[in-house]
């Protein structure tokens, strides 16, 4: 396995990004962003980062500007947005899957269209603000025509899952779902945090990725 650290560079802003390269690399790589409230060095993130990469799959996982900075408040929508398509610039490959936690997910999606993404990945889409069940993120969804992997606890409050369920529905065949019984937003039961879930999670992924 190969790693490598480097810097996503723009005119006025910069933050970290580290690689992860298998020996025998398959010809699709993989980036995940972090959630609002963290940075790449989460160790959810790490998590699944090393997990699809040693499946095989180059992995990238990268700080949004704000994050690099030490900032918890993130970053106007397009300047996270800028920062993301500097990742896509920066991934080695013909062929990309976009996404990663909460917040990093949701900004994969917006920029979905990019030729080079085969398919976006949500560790746990923020589908609503907890409790705020009428003000739903899902209307570009339906515009995307590429595979999307929801991972998701049934007790997330950021996206109830009679809604999500909802909204899985009306997406139709690009939708693929895991979802994790009793888990909360970061696939957590109750409040600790359970290897052996995580683990699920990403091997489910591995078979997504298997199909593009």
């Amino acid at each position: 396995m190969k790693e490598k650290s480097f810097t996503l560079k723009t005119e006025n802003h910069s933050a970290g990004a580290h690689l992860l390269v298998p020996n025998h690399a398959k010809d699709l790589g993989v980036i995940l962003a972090h959630g609002a409230g963290g940075n790449m060095n989460a160790e959810f993130l790490r998590f699944f980062q090393k997990s699809i990469a040693v499946a095989g799959y180059p992995t990238m996982r990268f700080n949004f500007f704000y994050s690099e900075k030490g900032r918890r408040a993130p970053d106007p929508k397009p300047l996270l947005l800028a920062c993301y398509n500097k990742a896509i610039e920066t991934m080695p490959g013909a062929r990309i899957v976009t996404g990663g936690k909460s917040m990093g997910g949701r900004m994969a999606s917006y920029i979905a269209d990019n030729d080079r993404v085969a398919g976006l990945v949500f560790l746990g889409y923020p589908l609503h603000a907890p409790g705020k069940f009428d003000e739903l993120r899902d209307e570009h969804l339906y515009s995307i025509s590429k595979a999307m992997f929801f991972a998701s606890g049934t007790k997330d409050p950021f996206a109830r899952i009679d809604l999500l369920k909802k909204v899985l529905k009306k997406i139709g065949k690009n939708a693929s779902s895991f979802l994790i019984p009793d888990a909360g937003h970061s696939f957590e039961i109750g409040r600790k945090n359970d290897p052996a879930v995580w683990k699920n999670v990403a091997d489910a992924i591995i078979v997504w990725l298997t199909r593009l």
